[in-house]
């Protein structure tokens, strides 16, 4: 049985938060996702109200949400705990002074973005897939955010994605026929509505030689309401369709949380969750392997841990390359495959993503390799010969195709 709160522990805490800030308010508009929308936190000063602040706290916080936008839907503020500093839930949504600090090798554009936009909202890295940028906007900007160059807000952020802008990404679309898939992110692409998304993957699948969809989104985290039925139904006309979430904590992982991740799962739509390791906020095998089978047990899949990205002003939250390893070690056969996720790292400057591994490969004897075991013990694995490995029924797979 773990230690960690329980999911109906967790649900009466969520409860008793609900009912001291937002007594008031009824099921239908706290189960709105545009009420939870309109009352969202934006200032220090409102959120100094319902969180317990010291002077230097309150001023860290002014400091960091002048350099990128603060945004915390009533929902995920009642998962905040209120008296401690480290608790993860505000760890990703507060601001804090130690965003302002850079350090040496870190970028406003991490990933190398913008070096592969051929078209303003659309970014060209891999061989066969593309990335949609739909909005600039998200219900909650996470303070590890690896594009918060667009969606910081103010005059020189992403405007967003308009008919001609649309227009020119199709155009290029078509216009490069080894793209097979294509994500679509932001940004949050489930703050648009219901018409304005279906008018994008519309677009999408009208292109035919891009066979799948993947929508990356943390509404299922931050705003589980804004997955609702209709959504759910209109989501499975464009399959093969699939939500990429994010899920960090198992303290996220809440009944809302796993109604909106079922709603989708039910209505034939695969969801895979990417988890971003942070210093004291998960970098811990335990926690990791309880947000894994936290998921598993909602039907998400755990697809990505990922090292964090160099994003300026997030030395403070990244964690060393090693720790990412000595995790995956202790999860490696104490848990479940479908409970071990890769290992990534998306390279500095348009690299794209390597992933990495304990290393089990600990020599070679006579006609054998030696591997240690998740548990230590060495075993030998007799080698096979290296004649010919070719596929000889190849030749005329292709051909048939």
């Amino acid at each position: 049985m773990t230690d960690l709160v329980s999911a109906k522990h967790l649900g009466q805490l969520i409860g008793l938060r609900r009912a001291l800030l937002y007594a008031g308010v009824d099921d239908k508009s706290w189960n709105d996702w545009r009420w939870q929308l309109q009352n969202a936190v934006r200032t220090p000063e409102a959120l100094a109200k319902v969180i317990a602040l010291d002077a230097d706290e309150l001023a860290s916080l002014r400091v960091g949400a002048a350099s990128f936008r603060m945004t915390i839907p009533p929902y995920y503020l009642c998962l905040i705990d209120p008296t401690q500093r480290w608790c993860p839930v505000r760890l990703q949504a507060l601001p804090s002074i130690a965003e302002t600090a850079t350090h040496a090798g870190e970028r406003a554009d991490p990933l190398g973005e913008d070096l592969h936009r051929p078209v303003p909202c659309l970014i060209h890295k891999y061989p066969d897939r593309a990335l949609l940028l739909v909005t600039q906007v998200c219900p909650m900007y996470c303070r590890h955010c690896t594009r918060r160059r667009i969606t910081r807000g103010g005059a020189d952020s992403y405007p967003g994605l308009g008919a001609n802008e649309l227009g020119k990404a199709i155009a290029y679309l078509r216009a490069h026929h080894e793209i097979r898939e294509v994500l679509i992110s932001g940004g949050d692409p489930l703050m648009l509505s219901d018409a304005k998304l279906e008018g994008i993957l519309s677009a999408l699948r009208a292109v035919p030689h891009v066979e799948v969809l993947r929508i990356g989104t943390r509404a299922p985290v931050t705003l589980p309401m804004r997955v609702t039925t209709n959504l759910a139904a209109c989501l499975r006309r464009f399959a093969p369709l699939f939500v990429i979430t994010h899920f960090n904590h198992p303290k996220e992982v809440t009944a809302e949380a796993q109604s909106a991740c079922e709603r989708l799962v039910d209505a034939g739509i695969p969801v895979e969750n990417q988890t971003v390791l942070m210093r004291r906020l998960n970098s811990d095998a335990r926690i990791i392997r309880e947000l894994n089978l936290r998921c598993l047990a909602m039907r998400v899949r755990p697809y990505y841990l990922h090292q964090m990205d160099v994003i300026e002003g997030g030395e403070h939250l990244r964690t060393p390359i090693a720790k990412g390893i000595e995790i995956i070690a202790a999860l490696r056969g104490f848990s479940s495959g479908l409970a071990v996720p890769h290992l990534a790292i998306d390279l500095p400057g348009g690299g794209g993503k390597v992933t990495l591994q304990p290393e089990y490969r600990i020599g070679r004897s006579v006609g054998s390799t030696v591997f240690r075991s998740f548990r230590g013990g060495e075993f030998a694995y007799p080698d096979a010969s290296d004649e010919d490995c070719s596929c000889p029924y190849d030749a005329q797979w292709i051909a048939m195709r």
